[in-house]
């Protein structure tokens, strides 16, 4: 489970980095002094929990809360214990008054560890089966099968994907990072925080786009060197 911190104050942000190094449950990947820092990072790559400071310079904790994605799970931290209120409108795992106890931050990741359980077990609801060249997957009350080779992109919207084949579009209810750990990891790259592409359906490429058939699709800043380094050096004879 990934997570971010983002607190002004710097020995906040540090107290909580001590507090995850006993929790090997969930991984620190960035920490950040402002909500915009944040917003920008969360645009190219996927975050399961925020602890995150309400009262800060410019966007608060709380206007931010409200703009991240609904599978992106909260754990507020503050000085004021008067915001825990105005926490529950935007439905956060938990509310930390700094200085933050150790029992009570271990109840806090407990809470949220359950609550990040549950949305996985809910999105592999909507997959039926799994075998080496196809996958049933559920939409609009119904299963469709889809095999691995047909699918051109998989697109991230939100708490759904859109998986697009040469014949159709279909929505289900899944988070992209959730798709991504089944599908065969040689055929399927994902290149931006929204899009996976099956590498044997690209047309063409330059440094900004891949062009899958008459799909013109951005690759994200941070994907960039991972898809030339490892994809394309490998396919292109010097």
């Amino acid at each position: 489970m990934n997570c971010i911190i983002v607190d002004d104050e710097p020995l906040a942000r540090e107290a909580i980095e001590i507090l995850l190094k006993e929790t090997p449950q969930i991984s620190l990947i960035k920490t950040f002094n402002n909500a915009l820092s944040a917003a920008v990072f969360m645009k190219e790559n996927v975050v399961d929990l925020i602890f995150l400071d309400i009262q800060m310079p410019g966007v608060t904790g709380l206007e931010f809360a409200k703009t991240i994605p609904s599978h992106t799970l909260v754990i507020f931290t503050t000085a004021y214990s008067e915001y825990a209120l105005d926490s529950y409108e935007v439905d956060a795992v938990d509310f930390l008054i700094k200085p933050i106890e150790t029992e009570r931050f271990i109840r806090a990741v407990n809470k949220a560890l359950a609550y990040h359980s549950l949305l996985l077990n809910e999105e592999k609801e909507n997959i039926e089966t799994i075998e080496d060249d196809f996958f049933f997957v559920k939409s609009e009350r119904r299963y469709f099968k889809i095999t691995f080779k047909e699918i051109l992109f998989i697109e991230g919207l939100k708490d759904y994907v859109i998986i697009q084949t040469n014949t159709q579009r279909i929505i289900t209810k899944m988070t992209l990072k959730a798709i991504s750990d089944f599908l065969p990891q040689k055929q399927f790259f994902r290149i931006s925080k929204s899009y996976i592409i099956n590498t044997q359906k690209i047309t063409s490429f330059d440094n900004n786009d891949i062009f899958i058939q008459s799909h013109e699709i951005a690759i994200g800043n941070s994907y960039r060197n991972i898809f030339f380094d490892e994809f394309v050096s490998k396919l292109i004879k010097k």
